[in-house]
């Protein structure tokens, strides 16, 4: 069940579902890739603060349940999460 934020003359509950799919729907998705991308996205959603609820893929796409508060603007997660450069 999601959470009731309240503050000063407002409440809300801002769930986002995300759905990505890989190019083409190739079916490239394997357990290590997958287990790395969820580390990776786990990350960046603590970094920015924002949390992802729930995270369940296939081996073609990913679903991402997204909490957010109302400041947060979703272009702006969007862009943190499909935009980081990794070192390797």
């Amino acid at each position: 069940m999601a959470q009731v934020y309240q503050g000063r003359g407002y409440v809300y509950s801002i769930l986002y579902h995300i759905v990505w799919c890989v190019k083409y729907r190739h079916k490239v998705l394997t357990s290590n890739i997958e287990n790395r991308l969820r580390e990776i996205l786990y990350k960046i959603a603590e970094n920015n603060g924002f949390t992802i609820v729930l995270m369940n893929g296939d081996l073609d796409h990913i679903h991402l349940l997204i909490e957010c508060t109302s400041q947060q603007y979703i272009p702006d997660i969007m862009k943190a999460l499909k935009g980081v450069q990794l070192e390797y």
